[in-house]
Protein backbone atom coordinates (compact mmCIF):
# COMPACT_ATOMS: atom_id res chain seq x y z
CA UNK A 1 0.00 0.00 0.00
CA UNK A 2 1.65 3.33 -0.92
CA UNK A 3 0.63 6.60 1.22
CA UNK A 4 0.17 10.13 -0.20
CA UNK A 5 3.60 11.58 1.08
CA UNK A 6 5.46 7.72 1.00
CA UNK A 7 6.89 6.00 -2.07
CA UNK A 8 8.35 2.18 -1.78
CA UNK A 9 11.79 1.46 -2.38
CA UNK A 10 13.33 -2.30 -2.22
CA UNK A 11 10.85 -3.13 0.15
CA UNK A 12 11.01 0.13 2.10
CA UNK A 13 8.51 3.63 2.50
CA UNK A 14 10.69 6.69 2.09
CA UNK A 15 9.34 10.37 2.50
CA UNK A 16 9.12 12.51 -0.18
CA UNK A 17 8.25 16.41 -1.10
CA UNK A 18 6.42 18.03 -1.48
CA UNK A 19 5.10 17.01 2.36
CA UNK A 20 1.52 17.73 3.14
CA UNK A 21 2.26 19.81 6.15
CA UNK A 22 -1.43 19.43 8.00
CA UNK A 23 -0.25 16.27 9.33
CA UNK A 24 3.18 17.02 10.53
CA UNK A 25 1.63 19.97 13.18
CA UNK A 26 -0.34 18.76 16.10
CA UNK A 27 -3.83 20.41 16.31
CA UNK A 28 -3.11 21.96 19.81
CA UNK A 29 0.06 23.66 18.21
CA UNK A 30 0.29 27.50 19.26
CA UNK A 31 0.91 28.25 15.51
CA UNK A 32 -2.46 27.27 14.58
CA UNK A 33 -4.45 29.17 17.85
CA UNK A 34 -2.33 32.48 16.23
CA UNK A 35 -3.22 31.81 12.77
CA UNK A 36 -7.42 31.18 13.48
CA UNK A 37 -7.78 34.81 16.05
CA UNK A 38 -5.40 36.64 13.59
CA UNK A 39 -7.79 35.20 10.47
CA UNK A 40 -10.89 36.97 12.22
CA UNK A 41 -8.72 40.52 12.28
CA UNK A 42 -9.97 43.51 9.99
CA UNK A 43 -6.16 43.90 7.96
CA UNK A 44 -8.50 47.22 5.90
CA UNK A 45 -5.78 49.75 6.78
CA UNK A 46 -3.07 47.46 6.45
CA UNK A 47 -4.14 46.98 2.59
CA UNK A 48 -4.63 50.69 2.37
CA UNK A 49 -0.98 51.22 3.45
CA UNK A 50 0.53 48.97 0.24
CA UNK A 51 -2.89 50.40 -2.01
CA UNK A 52 -1.63 54.16 -1.36
CA UNK A 53 1.68 53.08 -2.89
CA UNK A 54 0.42 51.36 -5.19
CA UNK A 55 2.96 48.45 -4.64
CA UNK A 56 1.72 44.63 -4.99
CA UNK A 57 2.68 42.84 -2.30
CA UNK A 58 5.41 40.07 -2.30
CA UNK A 59 3.38 38.00 0.26
CA UNK A 60 -0.20 38.80 0.67
CA UNK A 61 -0.33 41.44 3.96
CA UNK A 62 -2.55 39.32 6.38
CA UNK A 63 -0.12 36.03 5.72
CA UNK A 64 2.79 38.64 6.25
CA UNK A 65 1.47 39.82 9.70
CA UNK A 66 0.83 36.27 11.24
CA UNK A 67 4.43 35.11 10.25
CA UNK A 68 5.70 38.67 11.61
CA UNK A 69 3.51 38.24 15.39
CA UNK A 70 4.50 34.16 15.29
CA UNK A 71 8.48 34.63 14.82
CA UNK A 72 7.91 37.92 17.29
CA UNK A 73 6.32 35.55 19.85
CA UNK A 74 9.24 33.05 19.54
CA UNK A 75 11.60 35.51 20.31
CA UNK A 76 12.50 36.05 16.59
CA UNK A 77 13.15 39.84 15.45
CA UNK A 78 16.03 39.76 12.83
CA UNK A 79 14.59 40.03 9.15
CA UNK A 80 17.17 37.66 8.03
CA UNK A 81 15.98 34.96 10.83
CA UNK A 82 12.58 35.18 9.66
CA UNK A 83 13.63 34.47 5.99
CA UNK A 84 15.85 31.22 7.16
CA UNK A 85 12.46 30.20 9.31
CA UNK A 86 10.68 30.61 6.30
CA UNK A 87 12.77 28.16 4.26
CA UNK A 88 13.39 25.51 6.98
CA UNK A 89 10.55 26.06 9.75
CA UNK A 90 7.31 23.46 9.43
CA UNK A 91 5.48 26.43 11.24
CA UNK A 92 6.41 29.09 9.50
CA UNK A 93 5.78 26.82 6.01
CA UNK A 94 2.33 26.17 7.43
CA UNK A 95 1.57 30.06 7.83
CA UNK A 96 2.76 31.06 4.25
CA UNK A 97 0.31 28.36 2.62
CA UNK A 98 2.01 27.77 -0.39
CA UNK A 99 2.74 31.65 -0.93
CA UNK A 100 6.23 31.97 -1.56
CA UNK A 101 8.97 32.76 0.92
CA UNK A 102 9.64 36.57 1.65
CA UNK A 103 13.53 37.76 1.84
CA UNK A 104 14.83 39.53 4.64
CA UNK A 105 14.37 43.07 2.52
CA UNK A 106 10.71 42.22 1.88
CA UNK A 107 10.35 41.33 5.45
CA UNK A 108 12.05 44.44 6.21
CA UNK A 109 10.36 46.66 4.22
CA UNK A 110 6.68 45.87 5.16
CA UNK A 111 7.83 46.33 8.97
CA UNK A 112 9.18 49.54 8.55
CA UNK A 113 6.80 51.03 5.95
CA UNK A 114 3.69 48.94 5.86
CA UNK A 115 2.68 47.76 9.10
CA UNK A 116 3.47 51.19 11.41
CA UNK A 117 0.12 52.44 9.70
CA UNK A 118 -2.06 49.82 10.84
CA UNK A 119 -0.08 48.37 14.28
CA UNK A 120 -2.09 50.33 16.54
CA UNK A 121 -5.34 49.37 14.61
CA UNK A 122 -4.68 45.54 14.83
CA UNK A 123 -3.19 45.91 18.03
CA UNK A 124 -6.54 46.77 19.43
CA UNK A 125 -8.67 44.71 17.95
CA UNK A 126 -7.45 41.96 19.43
CA UNK A 127 -7.97 43.48 23.23
CA UNK A 128 -11.27 43.84 21.49
CA UNK A 129 -11.30 40.03 20.93
CA UNK A 130 -9.91 39.48 24.17
CA UNK A 131 -13.25 41.28 25.82
CA UNK A 132 -15.34 39.34 23.39
CA UNK A 133 -14.45 36.12 24.93
CA UNK A 134 -13.94 37.20 28.43
CA UNK A 135 -10.48 37.17 28.90
CA UNK A 136 -10.87 40.79 29.93
CA UNK A 137 -13.35 42.88 31.55
CA UNK A 138 -12.14 46.53 31.21
CA UNK A 139 -12.02 47.05 35.09
CA UNK A 140 -9.03 47.24 36.79
CA UNK A 141 -5.96 48.76 34.53
CA UNK A 142 -2.75 48.49 36.00
CA UNK A 143 -0.40 51.52 34.54
CA UNK A 144 3.59 51.67 34.60
CA UNK A 145 5.98 52.83 32.39
CA UNK A 146 9.32 52.14 31.45
CA UNK A 147 12.54 53.46 29.71
CA UNK A 148 13.86 52.03 26.85
CA UNK A 149 16.89 52.96 25.24
CA UNK A 150 17.10 53.68 21.69
CA UNK A 151 19.17 52.52 18.47
CA UNK A 152 21.01 56.31 18.18
CA UNK A 153 24.18 57.28 19.29
CA UNK A 154 23.95 58.27 22.36
CA UNK A 155 27.18 61.15 22.49
CA UNK A 156 24.77 63.19 19.72
CA UNK A 157 22.91 65.00 22.18
CA UNK A 158 21.41 68.78 21.89
CA UNK A 159 20.83 70.28 24.87
CA UNK A 160 17.67 73.13 24.94
CA UNK A 161 19.49 75.19 27.42
CA UNK A 162 22.62 75.33 25.23
CA UNK A 163 20.74 76.36 22.47
CA UNK A 164 18.86 79.29 24.01
CA UNK A 165 22.27 80.41 25.48
CA UNK A 166 24.24 80.38 22.07
CA UNK A 167 21.26 82.14 20.31
CA UNK A 168 20.69 85.05 22.95
CA UNK A 169 24.84 85.75 22.71
CA UNK A 170 24.43 85.68 18.73
CA UNK A 171 21.22 87.73 19.02
CA UNK A 172 23.67 90.63 20.60
CA UNK A 173 25.98 90.24 17.98
CA UNK A 174 23.11 90.88 15.29
CA UNK A 175 22.28 94.06 17.34
CA UNK A 176 26.13 95.21 17.73
CA UNK A 177 26.67 94.43 13.96
CA UNK A 178 23.98 96.27 12.94
CA UNK A 179 24.70 99.66 14.89
CA UNK A 180 27.63 99.45 12.64
CA UNK A 181 26.05 99.28 9.59
CA UNK A 182 23.65 101.98 10.08
CA UNK A 183 26.92 104.22 11.21
CA UNK A 184 28.53 103.06 8.06
CA UNK A 185 25.96 103.37 5.67
CA UNK A 186 23.01 106.22 7.50
CA UNK A 187 20.76 103.60 7.20
CA UNK A 188 18.16 102.59 9.99
CA UNK A 189 18.17 98.95 9.77
CA UNK A 190 16.58 97.25 13.46
CA UNK A 191 15.98 93.08 14.43
CA UNK A 192 13.31 91.38 16.38
CA UNK A 193 13.90 87.76 17.91
CA UNK A 194 10.13 87.51 16.58
CA UNK A 195 11.06 88.26 12.42
CA UNK A 196 14.70 87.78 13.16
CA UNK A 197 15.07 85.68 10.10
CA UNK A 198 13.29 88.33 7.85
CA UNK A 199 14.95 90.97 9.07
CA UNK A 200 18.47 89.33 8.45
CA UNK A 201 17.25 88.66 4.66
CA UNK A 202 16.76 92.70 4.74
CA UNK A 203 19.75 93.60 5.54
CA UNK A 204 21.10 90.75 3.39
CA UNK A 205 19.33 92.18 0.53
CA UNK A 206 20.49 95.83 0.83
CA UNK A 207 23.85 95.05 1.09
CA UNK A 208 23.60 93.23 -2.45
CA UNK A 209 22.42 95.93 -3.80
CA UNK A 210 25.03 97.81 -2.33
CA UNK A 211 27.56 95.90 -3.91
CA UNK A 212 26.00 96.19 -7.03
CA UNK A 213 25.67 100.06 -6.76
CA UNK A 214 29.19 100.30 -6.04
CA UNK A 215 30.89 97.75 -8.51
CA UNK A 216 32.65 96.29 -5.61
CA UNK A 217 33.96 93.06 -6.26
CA UNK A 218 34.22 90.24 -3.70
CA UNK A 219 37.79 88.67 -2.98
CA UNK A 220 38.46 85.37 -1.41
CA UNK A 221 41.60 83.65 -0.20
CA UNK A 222 45.41 84.44 1.76
CA UNK A 223 46.55 88.15 1.12
CA UNK A 224 43.66 89.42 -0.39
CA UNK A 225 42.16 92.12 1.50
CA UNK A 226 38.62 92.08 1.88
CA UNK A 227 35.97 95.92 1.73
CA UNK A 228 33.98 96.36 4.79
CA UNK A 229 30.86 96.02 2.73
CA UNK A 230 32.03 92.01 2.16
CA UNK A 231 33.04 91.19 5.67
CA UNK A 232 29.18 92.55 6.57
CA UNK A 233 27.47 90.34 4.06
CA UNK A 234 29.80 87.21 4.99
CA UNK A 235 29.18 87.99 8.57
CA UNK A 236 25.33 87.90 7.98
CA UNK A 237 25.20 85.34 6.21
CA UNK A 238 26.96 83.23 9.15
CA UNK A 239 23.85 85.03 11.49
CA UNK A 240 21.15 83.57 8.88
CA UNK A 241 22.91 79.99 8.67
CA UNK A 242 23.24 79.88 12.45
CA UNK A 243 19.50 81.26 12.86
CA UNK A 244 18.35 78.51 10.65
CA UNK A 245 19.74 75.58 12.65
CA UNK A 246 18.83 77.32 15.93
CA UNK A 247 15.20 77.30 14.83
CA UNK A 248 15.08 74.10 13.53
CA UNK A 249 16.36 72.60 16.91
CA UNK A 250 13.60 74.58 18.36
CA UNK A 251 11.11 72.81 16.51
CA UNK A 252 12.59 69.64 17.40
CA UNK A 253 12.65 69.99 20.90
CA UNK A 254 8.85 70.50 20.96
CA UNK A 255 8.81 71.04 24.78
CA UNK A 256 11.75 68.93 25.52
CA UNK A 257 15.02 69.86 26.93
CA UNK A 258 17.17 67.46 25.00
CA UNK A 259 17.17 65.35 21.74
CA UNK A 260 19.75 62.91 19.57
CA UNK A 261 21.07 64.15 16.46
CA UNK A 262 20.20 60.36 15.07
CA UNK A 263 16.71 59.96 16.24
CA UNK A 264 15.59 63.45 16.46
CA UNK A 265 12.32 61.51 18.63
CA UNK A 266 13.99 60.52 21.19
CA UNK A 267 14.90 62.13 24.31
CA UNK A 268 17.97 62.37 26.86
CA UNK A 269 17.12 60.42 30.29
CA UNK A 270 18.33 59.47 32.92
CA UNK A 271 18.19 55.44 33.12
CA UNK A 272 18.81 52.79 36.13
CA UNK A 273 22.28 52.46 37.38
CA UNK A 274 23.97 50.07 35.54
CA UNK A 275 26.40 47.28 37.25
CA UNK A 276 28.99 50.20 37.71
CA UNK A 277 26.23 52.68 39.49
CA UNK A 278 26.58 54.75 36.17
CA UNK A 279 22.86 56.30 35.61
CA UNK A 280 23.79 58.02 32.39
CA UNK A 281 21.85 60.08 30.38
CA UNK A 282 21.33 58.06 27.19
CA UNK A 283 18.48 58.96 24.40
CA UNK A 284 15.20 56.86 24.99
CA UNK A 285 11.69 56.45 24.92
CA UNK A 286 9.08 56.27 28.02
CA UNK A 287 6.92 53.37 27.07
CA UNK A 288 3.75 53.52 29.28
CA UNK A 289 2.16 50.01 29.72
CA UNK A 290 -1.37 49.16 30.66
CA UNK A 291 -1.95 45.31 31.93
CA UNK A 292 -5.70 43.42 32.81
CA UNK A 293 -5.38 40.09 33.41
CA UNK A 294 -1.63 39.53 32.69
CA UNK A 295 -2.75 41.07 29.33
CA UNK A 296 -1.24 44.11 27.54
CA UNK A 297 -4.48 46.35 26.67
CA UNK A 298 -2.60 49.51 26.19
CA UNK A 299 0.72 50.90 25.03
CA UNK A 300 1.86 54.04 24.01
CA UNK A 301 5.35 55.85 23.77
CA UNK A 302 6.14 59.08 24.75
CA UNK A 303 9.35 61.62 24.96
CA UNK A 304 8.40 63.33 28.29
CA UNK A 305 10.65 62.01 31.30
CA UNK A 306 8.24 62.29 33.76
CA UNK A 307 5.69 59.61 34.42
CA UNK A 308 3.00 62.48 35.36
CA UNK A 309 2.48 64.04 32.02
CA UNK A 310 1.53 60.57 30.17
CA UNK A 311 -1.20 59.91 32.57
CA UNK A 312 -4.02 61.62 30.50
CA UNK A 313 -2.50 61.28 26.93
CA UNK A 314 -2.38 57.46 27.43
CA UNK A 315 -5.78 56.85 28.74
CA UNK A 316 -6.90 59.46 26.23
CA UNK A 317 -5.40 57.21 23.49
CA UNK A 318 -7.02 53.81 25.05
CA UNK A 319 -10.09 55.58 24.91
CA UNK A 320 -10.44 56.75 21.65
CA UNK A 321 -9.28 53.34 20.37
CA UNK A 322 -11.21 51.07 22.69
CA UNK A 323 -14.26 52.85 22.85
CA UNK A 324 -14.66 53.01 26.27
CA UNK A 325 -13.21 53.68 29.65
CA UNK A 326 -11.69 51.27 32.38
CA UNK A 327 -13.67 51.79 35.74
CA UNK A 328 -10.37 51.98 38.02
CA UNK A 329 -6.95 53.43 37.22
CA UNK A 330 -3.85 51.52 39.11
CA UNK A 331 -0.65 53.43 39.44
CA UNK A 332 2.14 53.96 41.52
CA UNK A 333 3.80 57.49 43.40
CA UNK A 334 5.35 58.82 40.05
CA UNK A 335 1.60 59.30 38.74
CA UNK A 336 0.56 61.91 41.31
CA UNK A 337 -0.31 64.76 40.28
CA UNK A 338 -3.83 67.87 40.94
CA UNK A 339 -4.71 67.29 36.95
CA UNK A 340 -4.56 63.59 36.66
CA UNK A 341 -6.83 62.96 39.72
CA UNK A 342 -9.18 65.85 38.09
CA UNK A 343 -9.18 63.96 34.53
CA UNK A 344 -10.07 60.52 36.21
CA UNK A 345 -12.69 61.66 38.42
CA UNK A 346 -13.94 63.99 35.52
CA UNK A 347 -14.41 60.01 33.33
CA UNK A 348 -15.84 58.52 36.51
CA UNK A 349 -13.12 56.73 36.79
CA UNK A 350 -11.82 55.50 40.25
CA UNK A 351 -8.04 55.98 40.52
CA UNK A 352 -5.62 53.98 42.95
CA UNK A 353 -2.59 55.82 43.23
CA UNK A 354 -0.33 55.89 45.55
Amino acid sequence: MQHKNYTEFNGYYQLVLPLNLEMLIPEDDSVRLLSQILEGLNYTKLYKAYSSTGRKPAVDPKTMFKVITYANSNNIYSSRKIETACKRDINFMWLLQGESKPDHSTIARFRKDYLPEAIEDLFYQMVQHLHSIGEVKFENLFVDGTKIEVNANRYTFVWKKVVNKNEAKMFEKIKACLEDINQSYLTNFSVSKDSILADLEQVLEYLKDKQKEDNIEFVHGIGKRKTQLQRFTEQFKEFKERQEKYNAHNQLFEGRNSYSKTDTDATFMHMKDDHMRNAQLKPAYNVQIGVESEYVTGIGIFQDRNDIATLIPFLKSMESNLGRCYENVIADSGYEREENYLYLEEKHQKSYIK
